[in-house]
């Protein structure tokens, strides 16, 4: 009889018409109906009023995360759009900044004097000298990434130096621009690396285009067009900008939204130290 009783339990829930699958609450927003695996008997349908509000639910929390100029392209864009904002119209079409100082005029309109123009090359070694060191030493991991890059400029300014001591030049010491942004580029690479790799990827970057068309425009005026070693990459420079924009981008994948942002508001201090240094051609 118990046996008896139970089949007939069974026959009566399979004659009910209302009989619907428990559903687990967990579901994805993602769940569609093929997610479960029914045979072609079986004839029951998922909750309407279920399915509905859930979807509801979900289209109301997701929103749009905000992106950033150039981020679909990777970071290195990021860094590029906000550095070409704090350019003047007159050195570059994307420049936003109004020109302030003499050095942000148009390279064309510069009248630099070797003795001025010293003062930059030994300055600019110094900086130079500092940025390698600190990428030799790797206070943290990600700056070895930055080692032998083929960017390196402080044996080519070492090289160009010598060339004017031997015209009879005086080689000036370090002046205070030069001092001043060496001393912060050690102090921030002990504690900041998202500070200092935005100071690397300006001042290595922003010399492979702006500062070659510098370089020939004081050779023209003042060198009798001789090409220093500063502005000579050995290999293609393309290709060498390319290798490290691809480092680059890896090393910020692993960085949170803030520290991208805190990197790329680094960019204003890297323009004005360089600013300051650039300047010394036009004392």
């Amino acid at each position: 009889m118990a046996s008896l009783t139970s089949i007939s339990q069974s026959h009566t829930l399979l004659r009910k018409p209302n009989f619907t699958p428990s559903i687990p609450h967990n579901l994805s927003s993602s769940f569609t109906p093929r997610d479960f695996l029914f045979s072609k008997t079986q004839s029951f349908k998922l909750p309407q009023m279920a399915s509905r509000s859930y979807v509801v639910s979900a289209s109301t929390t997701e929103t749009p995360r905000k992106r950033y100029p150039g981020e679909a392209k990777g970071f290195v864009e990021e860094m590029r759009f906000v550095a070409m904002k704090l350019h003047t119209k007159e050195q570059a079409k994307e420049g936003e900044k109004e020109v302030k100082q003499p050095e942000e005029h148009s390279v064309r309109k510069w009248e630099p004097s070797i003795d001025g123009y010293l003062k930059f090359l030994v300055d600019s070694k110094l900086v130079y000298d500092t940025l390698e060191s600190i990428i030799h030493k790797a206070a943290f991991p990600i700056y070895a990434e930055f080692r032998n890059t083929g960017l390196e400029r402080s044996e080519k300014l070492a090289k160009d130096l010598q060339w004017f001591e031997e015209q009879g030049y005086a080689i000036p010491q370090p002046s205070s621009p030069g001092i001043t942004y060496a001393e912060y580029l050690k102090e921030i690479s002990d504690r900041d690396p998202q500070a200092f790799i935005c100071h690397f990827y300006n001042t290595y970057f922003a010399h492979s285009a702006g500062g070659r068309m510098i370089g020939k425009k004081v050779a023209q005026q003042i060198l009798n067009n001789r090409e220093l070693e500063f502005y000579k990459w050995d290999g293609d420079l393309s290709q060498l900008l390319q290798n490290v924009r691809d480092k680059l981008n890896k090393v910020a994948e692993s960085w949170s939204r803030d520290e991208k942002n805190h990197c790329l508001e680094e960019t204003e201090k890297s323009f004005k130290h360089s600013g300051e240094i650039l300047r010394l051609i036009l004392s």
